[in-house]
């Protein structure tokens, strides 16, 4: 047979009202005793309510959000009635009342009388005589502690009594710990010891719960959604888990105007967030004695104009990037998926970054090791001005080996252009300036034209990376050098 008893809050120290923050079974749930039934949160801790046997939950009077004191009925149980009575007498938790605890202390003060007072052994045993034939309650410095004291039933003290005389250490409220309790994650005990065996952050985890405490079900939508991500553990991407910008009311503190991003804009935006975040950027600075060529373009501009083009900067950094590729083959390549091959390139298609109305487009001229300059004014300016007018088509952006994104038309000395995966690498290039160099007997004015040179770290050194943007450099300083 069995028979229903009541769950009670034990003593929760010299707390009045905690709110309940966490139901941790269900009515029908079949429990063991000792098992946490209900989370309860103090201003400085939390602790869990233990079933006071083995038995099924037939209801729980408690939701999230109730505030119980000490002896406040939580739920009922049932026990099976053939269970040990003096062990569920030790185990019940509800407070003694006045006249029960007048009676155990007139008997601990016969047992003093009867004793000799200056044997403090003899003394000592009558008092834990005494104490084990009462029922349990807790001492008044456990509920003077700074958070909950320890949770005990008189089964558990009876077991630590015997194996030691040693009072039972005090809890250690959070103002002793070195951590400041306001910066942890807001979980039960439950919930922080299953985010230890699943090897979850529970910083990481947003709660859904009351005050936002982390539950077991956010957990576990925790877990599956890393487990769904396309960039979970293990992927040779990498990858990195931001947490979503705050929503803002911008109105609340001015005027404001909403403008749609341009579809330019929402398609490469995505992009570049992936590539910045997923590629381990380094960006390596250099700079070109540019006189000798910017004298030669010049010189040739009529020879362009009447093949109906202009000759840029651009072209001779499109032939100087070629001839750094052919010396620097791992440049020209990409790196597979999963990060365990490197794809080298036998073609030389650079990429080339267009300022438009609508945002930046990179269309892509193929074979430029094949081009002359003038042959490539033409397709240049050909891509650009359909580029702007938004008439590229789609595979004339696909394919590129290295990409170059040029800001000297409208300034600035340096900046890092982020890699256009699944190239390797991307050369900017900024406004070029006069500057006075030193030729060994004097300084001497000379055009100098600033290189920026965006690598990805995982395949690409920093020496490889310095020698390359030398060896670029050497061929704009000298275009006889492409000769060779």
């Amino acid at each position: 047979m069995s028979k229903r008893r009541e769950i009670r809050v034990p003593d929760i120290g010299d707390f009045d009202k905690v709110p309940v923050i966490e139901l941790l079974v269900s009515a029908g749930d079949t429990i063991e005793a000792e098992q946490s039934l209900v989370t309860l949160e103090s201003d400085k801790a939390t602790m869990e309510v233990p079933s006071p046997s083995a038995g099924t939950v037939v209801e729980l009077s408690v939701k999230e959000g109730d505030e119980v004191g000490e002896g406040d009925v939580i739920g009922v149980m049932e026990v099976d009635s053939g269970a040990d009575e003096s062990n569920q007498d030790d185990q019940k938790s509800d407070p003694p009342d006045q006249e029960d605890q007048a009676e155990r202390n007139q008997k601990v003060d016969q047992s003093e009388e009867g004793g000799a007072k200056d044997d403090s052994k003899r003394s000592t045993e009558k008092a834990e005589t005494a104490s084990s034939d009462s029922a349990p309650s807790t001492s008044e410095s456990g509920k003077k502690s700074s958070g909950f004291p320890a949770i005990d039933t008189g089964k558990r003290q009876a077991k630590a009594s015997t194996a030691s005389n040693d009072p039972p250490a005090p809890p250690v409220p959070f103002d002793s710990m070195d951590t400041d309790a306001s910066a942890l994650p807001h979980a039960s005990p439950a919930v922080r010891k299953l985010a230890r065996e699943l090897g979850v952050d529970p910083a990481a985890v947003t709660g859904s719960g009351r005050n936002g405490r982390i539950t077991e079900d956010d957990l576990k939508a925790y877990v599956k959604a890393q487990m769904d991500s396309p960039q979970s553990a293990g992927s040779a991407t990498g990858g990195l888990s931001v947490v979503d910008a705050p929503e803002v009311d911008f109105s609340k503190f001015g005027e404001i105007e909403e403008e749609p991003l341009s579809r330019i804009k929402r398609i490469s935006g995505p992009n570049l967030h992936r590539n910045w975040v997923s590629i381990p950027h380094v960006t390596q600075f250099d700079t070109a004695d540019i006189t000798e060529l910017e004298a030669f373009r010049k010189a040739h501009q009529v020879e362009a104009e009447a093949a109906g083009t202009k000759m840029t900067p651009v072209v001779f950094l499109i032939k100087a990037v070629v001839a750094a590729l052919k010396a620097f083959p791992h440049f020209n390549a990409s790196l597979s998926r999963d990060g365990e091959t490197l794809i080298r390139k036998h073609y030389f298609h650079i990429g080339v970054a267009v300022d438009t109305p609508n945002g930046l487009v990179v269309p892509v001229l193929r074979n430029c090791d094949r081009k002359g300059l003038i042959e490539l004014s033409q397709e240049l300016s050909d891509l650009s001005g359909r580029a702007r007018e938004g008439k590229l088509r789609g595979e004339e952006m696909r394919g590129g080996c290295f990409s170059i994104s040029s800001l000297g038309g409208i300034g600035g000395t340096a900046f890092t252009p982020i890699i256009n995966a699944p190239e390797l690498a991307i050369l900017g290039v900024s406004r070029s300036q006069i500057q006075p160099v030193w030729d060994g007997e004097s300084f001497e004015p000379r055009l100098m034209l600033p290189l920026s040179l965006s690598y990805d770290h995982r395949v690409i050194d920093g020496a490889d990376a310095a020698r390359f943007t030398r060896y670029l450099a050497a061929q704009l300083e000298d275009l006889r050098r492409q000769l060779l």
